[in-house]
């Protein structure tokens, strides 16, 4: 018995995307982990947490740029439409909201006597 099975091709779209997607959510994740651990002498925890958060970030990059360069005539062809277009207020408005809390919450860095 002969089976036509046909052997898909392996995706590259879809690999590159699924680890850009998983490389992003580990950084906010292991990022969070960092901040626990921050004020912690060089612990196995801390030392795997950093790791963890740098190669996700490496890998992030690294598939971003990939994602970017198999995707690059439809980020033109969306970019040519978004000359057409305006910002609509919904958008402009969670900008704003986004800026105003990151600037609000981080500014408190600026107050910590050194």
């Amino acid at each position: 018995m002969e089976q036509n099975v046909k052997k898909k091709p392996f995706n590259r779209r879809a690999f590159i995307s699924t680890a850009l997607l998983i490389s992003g959510l580990c950084l906010p994740f292991s990022g969070i982990m960092n901040h626990v651990f921050q004020f912690e002498k060089l612990t196995v925890e801390r030392h795997f947490w950093m790791s963890v958060h740098d190669i996700a970030g490496i890998l992030f990059v690294i598939f971003s740029i990939l994602h970017i360069s198999f995707n690059w005539r439809t980020l033109l062809n969306y970019a040519k439409k978004a000359k057409e277009m305006f910002i609509s207020k919904e958008a402009l408005a969670a900008i704003v909201l986004v800026i105003i809390i990151v600037g609000v919450i981080s500014s408190h860095a600026l107050h910590i006597d050194q």
